[in-house]
């Protein structure tokens, strides 16, 4: 059984997909790693999310893509 770690809730950041427990949205992490930011910087910025959570987020996130058909165009 997968850990949650994505949380929605009109109640919490007006339904903006958060880490659970927390108020920090995932799109933050994914605007700190495409900005080129470690995970470490991360987590500095953002005590209340886990390494842990982080971690398994990307896990989940991975196995997603690898599982969705995406219409992809050759370069």
């Amino acid at each position: 059984m997968r850990t949650k770690v994505v949380s929605i809730s009109k109640d919490v950041m007006g339904g903006t997909p958060v880490f659970a427990g927390t108020r920090v949205p995932i799109q933050t992490l994914i605007d700190f790693l495409t900005a080129g930011d470690t995970i470490d910087d991360f987590l500095e910025g953002f005590p209340t999310v886990s390494r842990e959570q982080v971690v398994e987020y990307l896990k989940q996130a991975e196995a997603a893509m690898e599982m969705s058909q995406f219409d992809f165009c050759p370069t």
